[in-house]
């Protein structure tokens, strides 16, 4: 078997096994050296590795040279590297070292060797990363150690920038100073909703809203809508307590007149009796004329002032039904002006809520058309990009997030997302 072999194994001297075993220890320093953060490093699918193979005779001291089986290889689809002799290998998921092992102990068995030949894997290029997303040129790249992730869209040609002729600048900034004012009138029309819903209530704080929390505004707006409410209602309490003053002084009117009104009936019994008398003596020639004039005219008088007295409670009453159904009107007034304010504020807040998406819309559009806008508001941190990678975690696609400066590993899909962060 060892002599159909010869024609592609050729023997060597001792410089020849001094140089395999160089090449053996560079290739486990790059192994070990190629990825910061991994302890061994395992091959993956288009893994490139370069193995050498050569075998120690001890029956004459020689150096057996495989150059049939030495050679550059690719992990394939399957995970697997075809070497002659061998045939197919399993190498996804394993280290240089294994494979090294068992490509030795594969020819040892095959040819039935006495001595196990020597390989020498080492990992001649990495599987490459790829990019997506919001970058300038999407696809695969070649992996190198120390690549991060800012390294990686560097190589796709960095963030996605928009054509020359577009004016994405510019309608990042007008759209973003519409977001800023809409975000603003929002903001007051938020905490006046509140107020309308503290009045209805009829309690005498506001409550913050849910929106505004955090808001560095939030403060001061509802200390302007709270002083707003205790005005209005000092206002509203002041007006019902008007008309309760009014109608306490027609009641005690009523009154007043209610007593005048039973002295008057009293008088005007009397004076309607002293009449009586006077016509019966008059009418037996026992009083003077004058004598019935006067007493006639006396009740003539009482029941005109009883009339006036009447007359005055009667108003006194209607002015009272006035009062309350003035009261009534100015109750009814405020809760349909609240209800009025309550739905002209949603109404604002729904449209105010419209244009803001519209406008943060037109701001992802230019974050679409370049990424680049995204430096025309960092300090708001208003646009933003994130990043993530999708890396095979247990055999699994697995989605990260990760930052700028995070260390990459070979097979990695990068994805760039430009987008919108609003406060």
């Amino acid at each position: 078997m060892e002599r159909r072999l010869k024609k592609g194994i050729t023997g060597h001297s001792g410089t020849l096994r001094s140089g395999l075993l160089l090449t053996a220890g560079l290739g486990a320093f790059l192994v070990s050296s190629c990825l910061a953060s991994a302890d061994e490093y395992h091959l993956g699918i288009m893994d490139k590795l370069r193995i050498r193979v050569a075998e120690w005779q001890t029956a004459d001291g020689t150096i057996r040279d495989w150059s049939v089986v030495s050679g550059d290889y690719t992990v394939g689809p399957s995970g697997s590297i075809s070497l002659p002799f061998v045939g197919d290998m399993s190498a996804s998921g394993k280290t240089t070292d294994a494979i090294a092992q068992e490509i030795g102990a594969a020819l040892q068995k095959q040819f039935a060797l006495k001595d196990r030949p020597s390989a020498s894997v080492e990992l001649a290029e990495f599987r490459p990363v790829y990019l997506s997303g919001d970058v300038e040129k999407p696809g695969e790249f070649p992996f190198a150690p120390n690549l991060t992730v800012m390294k990686a869209v560097s190589l796709a040609g960095g963030l996605r920038r928009a054509d020359s002729g577009q004016r994405f600048a510019r309608d990042f900034i007008n759209a973003k100073g519409d977001a800023v004012v809409y975000m603003a009138d929002r903001a007051r029309l938020l905490v006046k909703q509140a107020r309308l819903r503290a009045e209805t209530a009829g309690q005498d704080t506001i409550e913050m809203p849910k929106e505004l929390e955090g808001h560095p505004e939030a403060k001061v707006l509802l200390a302007s809508e709270t002083s707003l409410l205790t005005t209005r209602k000092k206002r509203l309490t002041l007006q019902l307590q008007a008309l309760d003053d009014l109608r306490q002084l027609l009641q005690n009117e009523v009154q007043t007149l209610a007593k005048k009104t039973e002295t008057q009936t009293r008088q005007l019994e009397l004076a309607t009796a002293d009449r009586d008398k006077v016509e019966d003596l008059a009418e037996k020639g026992l009083a003077l004329s004058a004598r019935k004039m006067s007493a006639e005219q006396r009740a003539a008088d009482l029941e005109a002032t009883l009339l006036d007295i009447d007359t005055n409670s009667l108003k006194a009453k209607q002015d009272i039904s006035k009062a309350n159904q003035d009261e009534i009107t100015l109750r009814n007034d405020w809760d349909a002006q609240l209800a009025q304010e309550a739905q002209n504020t949603d109404a604002q807040i729904d449209e105010l809520n419209l244009k803001l998406a519209t406008s943060n819309s037109l701001m992802s559009e230019a974050l679409t058309q370049s990424t680049d806008a995204a430096r025309f508001d960092t300090a708001n941190g208003v646009a933003s990009v994130s990043y993530s990678i999708i890396r095979e975690v247990d055999g699994k696609p697995k989605e990260l997030p990760v930052q700028e400066n995070t260390a990459l590993q070979p097979g990695d899909l990068i994805k760039v997302t430009a987008g919108l962060a609003m406060r």
